[in-house]
């Protein structure tokens, strides 16, 4: 049974989002955009609508599990193109980045919601991207997109528990962020980048590693894992396996990063 806190959060989320009267979500299909989808779902039924948008950025299973959420949950969904690749300044991959990507698609978002009709436009921030660098959020500021689970108060965990009580298929679907933060800032990001960095984590997937990240520094993989599945990627056959396909993707050399995944590994240089 859920904390009765908890589920009065719940409450206050349908409330805020009931507010609304109408809304576009922006839908990754990762945890946080999936509760909030089936939140504004049940606020506002057919009021709701998923803008899920296709981009280099995200892996192709990342776009196919959000289209099946939506067809297992009755909701309607658009796809937006996005166009980030396009724009010479967020290719040259400064440390606002993530500001100029944000203010960029959720411009986009904004409009299909106006072609909509739709009064609001949602995404899922929640209290824990309150303590890293993230410049995205000035965009999504500026622009003014409502971020109903973080100013509800609900936290990573909290969000998990949630759906996990209402039987969400996300509830423990591993962290994920765009590809591009898989690129040290400075150094160009290109189509090609992008595209080993999914084989690359894809492959670690098929492997059976959850939580991981592959950074690409020049043509070094750093492969970040959970300190727990280290000892399991030292087998020898998995460690051969590894250097070897990441070698036909496009990799000279692997490394294996010592502290293990973290969100947020690139920005440690920054500060």
């Amino acid at each position: 049974m859920t904390d009765p806190g908890l589920m009065q959060k719940y409450e206050n989320l349908l409330a805020y989002l009931r507010s609304l009267s109408s809304a576009a979500a922006a839908f990754s299909g990762g945890v946080d955009s999936a509760f909030l989808l089936y939140a504004a779902k049940e606020a506002l039924m057919d009021r709701v609508c998923a803008v899920t948008a296709v981009s280099y950025l995200f892996p192709k299973r990342e776009s196919d599990e959000a289209r099946t959420f939506c067809r297992d949950y009755g909701i309607e969904q658009v796809i937006v193109e996005a166009r980030e690749l396009e724009n010479g300044a967020f290719r040259e991959n400064p440390p606002e980045r993530c500001y100029i990507c944000k203010k960029d698609l959720f411009g986009r978002i904004l409009r299909k919601a106006e072609e909509l009709g739709l009064n609001a436009v949602i995404e899922g921030s929640n209290t824990d991207d309150d303590g890293d660098y993230r410049p995205g959020r000035r965009a999504i500021q500026e622009l003014g997109i409502k971020s109903p689970l973080r100013d509800c108060g609900l936290s990573k965990q909290e969000i998990r528990s949630l759906s996990e009580h209402f039987g969400l298929p996300t509830w423990n679907k591993p962290s994920f962020a765009c590809l591009a933060s898989r690129i040290p800032y400075g150094e160009k990001i290109t189509e090609e980048k992008l595209a080993m960095t999914e084989a690359a984590e894809q492959l670690l997937l098929e492997l059976g590693f959850r939580q991981l990240r592959v950074r690409v520094h020049g043509n070094v993989a750093r492969i970040e894992l959970l300190p727990e599945d280290l000892d399991r990627f030292m087998d020898e056959g998995i460690r051969l396996r590894v250097d070897s396909e990441f070698k036909k993707i496009g990799f000279a050399y692997c490394a294996l990063d010592l502290l293990g995944y973290r969100t947020g590994s690139m920005n440690e240089v920054l500060k």
